[in-house]
C-alpha cells in the first residue's frame, strides 16, 4: 500500500512532522468528488485550495494538455515564445484585466506572480530615478510564502522565523464596516511621506485572515487616495480571479483599476501551475530602455510552460462561456439562501461574495487560525464526507462551479449538522 510509506517520506504543507492525522490517499477524482483508495467519496467543496474552479479532471481541458503534449512540451522562454503564451496573453489582455493593461509576463504560482508584481513596482520608480521604496499593505494580509511576499504580509506565526529578514512594509488598518475612516486617515498619513512606491491589497476578501469582506466603495476610494500621490496599486487576484466574487475579477466591481494584476490558483482549471502578472502600459514603458540597468531581470525556469498556456487557454474559454456564468450566479444565490438558513444561530457571523461563502463562529475569543475548534470541525466534516478546510474558526466554502443542487444542498446541510451540534456544546 503505497499510501503508508507517506509519513516517513513527504513533508506536507502547513502540517507539524509530528502530527498524528493520515492524510487521505485520494487515487482519482471527477467533478466535485475526491475517490480515496479506502473506497470513500468525498465532495471537494474548497476547490483544493481553490483552484479546481471547472471541477476535477475536466475532459476539455485535459484534451487541450495532451494535444500540446504532443507537439511542444516546454521551451525556454528567454529567445523563444510559442502559440499557447501568445494565445494566453492575448485572452488575458483582451478579456479578463482592463483595457489599460498591456504586457503579461509569466511564471508558475501565485506567490511569484505577487512577487514579479512587487518587484516591476519597485524598479518602476528605480528606473525613473525617485527614490520611492516602502510598500504598504493592509492589516490580515496574505499574499504568499516567498521573502517579498512574506514582508507584505502581517506578521504571523507563519514569518515569525522570518521577521528579521523581512523588509518593512506599513500596515494599515483593515476597513472594518464603519471603521473605514481609520483606513482612509491612515492611508494618507503613510502617502503623504512621499517615499511610498506601491500599495499593495487582496480586492474584496481577505482570504487566509478568514474571508474576511469589504465593499467595493472602500477599495474604490483607497485606490483614488493611492492616484492623489501617484503610488502604484497592486491587486493580488490569485484566490479572488476568475469568477470567485462574482465577477471575472474582483476589480470589476470597481472605477478605478490598479496598474499591477497578481494572477494564478483558477486560471488552468487546476491543472497545472502557472502565474501570470500583467501590468498597465505606464509600467511598460519605464522599462523600454536601451540602458541594461533598466532592463526586469527576472524568470523562472518554468515560465510561459505550454501545457499550462494550453490549459489555461482552455480554462478561461470555460470560464467565460454562459453556462458557467449562469452557474456562478446560481452557487451565488444559493449561498444567500443558506444564509437565511443560519440566521437561528446567534453566535455566526455569515458573510457572501459571489462563490465564496463564510461563516465565523463566535468562540468567546478572537478569531485566529489556531483556534482549537478547526481540527474538531475538519474531522466532523471529513467524517460526513465533505473537504471543508476550515481557517480555525471560520469555515468556508468555495465550491468547483461545476457543482450541482443536490451536491451543495449536503455541504450545506453539512454545517448545518456542525452549528446544531455546537449550539449543544457537544464539539
Amino acid at each position: 500500500m503505497w499510501w503508508k510509506k507517506d509519513k516517513d517520506l513527504v513533508w506536507h504543507p502547513y502540517t507539524s512532522l509530528v502530527s498524528e492525522r493520515v492524510p487521505l490517499a485520494v487515487k482519482k477524482a471527477k467533478g466535485v468528488y475526491l475517490y480515496t483508495e479506502d473506497g470513500r467519496k468525498v465532495i471537494d467543496a474548497v476547490s483544493s485550495w481553490w483552484v479546481n474552479i471547472l471541477g476535477h479532471a475536466n475532459l476539455k481541458i485535459a484534451k487541450a494538455i495532451g494535444k500540446q503534449a504532443k507537439k511542444l512540451e516546454h521551451v525556454i522562454f528567454a529567445g523563444f515564445t510559442h502559440q499557447p503564451a501568445v494565445a494566453l496573453a492575448e485572452r488575458l489582455l483582451k478579456r479578463v484585466v482592463p483595457s489599460t493593461h498591456s504586457k503579461v509576463f509569466f511564471s508558475d504560482n501565485g506567490s511569484t506572480a505577487v512577487e514579479v508584481g512587487i518587484k516591476l513596482g519597485l524598479q518602476y520608480w528605480f528606473n525613473l530615478g525617485e527614490e520611492r521604496k516602502r510598500v504598504i499593505a493592509l492589516d490580515g494580509a496574505y499574499h504568499g510564502d516567498t521573502f517579498g511576499t512574506m514582508s507584505i504580509g502581517s506578521p504571523s506565526v507563519f514569518n515569525k522565523p522570518f521577521q528579521e529578514k523581512l523588509y518593512d512594509v506599513a500596515f494599515i488598518p483593515f476597513p472594518e464596516r464603519e471603521k473605514e475612516k481609520n483606513t482612509f486617515d491612515a492611508f494618507r498619513k503613510e502617502l503623504a511621506k512621499g517615499d511610498v512606491a506601491l500599495f499593495v491589497f487582496e480586492p474584496l476578501i481577505q482570504g487566509t485572515a478568514g474571508m474576511r469582506m469589504y465593499s467595493p466603495k472602500v477599495l474604490d476610494e483607497l485606490l483614488s487616495i493611492a492616484a492623489e500621490y501617484g503610488v502604484l496599486c497592486l491587486s493580488d487576484e490569485v484566490m479572488t480571479g476568475f469568477g470567485r466574487t462574482g465577477k471575472t475579477l474582483a476589480i470589476d466591481y470597481l472605477k478605478h483599476k490598479p496598474d499591477i494584476i497578481a494572477l494564478s490558483k483558477g486560471i488552468t482549471g487546476g491543472f497545472m501551475p502557472l502565474g501570470i502578472t500583467t501590468c498597465a502600459q505606464k509600467i511598460e514603458r519605464v522599462f523600454h530602455d536601451k540602458d541594461i540597468y533598466k532592463t526586469f531581470y527576472h524568470g523562472h525556469s518554468y515560465t510561459g510552460n505550454p501545457l499550462a498556456c494550453a490549459a489555461a487557454n482552455q480554462s478561461i474559454d470555460l470560464l467565460l462561456d454562459h453556462k458557467i456564468q449562469k452557474k456562478i450566479a446560481w452557487i451565488a444565490q444559493s449561498h444567500e439562501h443558506f444564509k437565511d438558513v443560519l440566521k437561528k444561530y446567534a453566535f455566526l457571523k455569515v458573510r457572501s461574495l459571489g462563490t465564496v461563502f463564510a461563516i465565523e463562529i463566535d468562540n468567546g475569543t478572537e478569531s485566529s487560525y489556531f483556534s482549537n475548534i478547526r481540527d474538531k470541525l475538519y474531522d466532523f466534516f471529513l467524517e460526513r464526507d465533505v473537504l471543508l478546510r476550515p481557517l480555525g474558526n471560520i469555515v468556508y466554502i468555495m465550491p468547483p462551479y461545476t457543482i450541482n443542487q443536490k451536491e451543495l444542498d449536503k455541504i450545506y446541510l453539512v454545517i448545518d449538522e456542525a452549528m446544531r451540534v455546537i449550539e449543544r456544546n457537544e464539539l
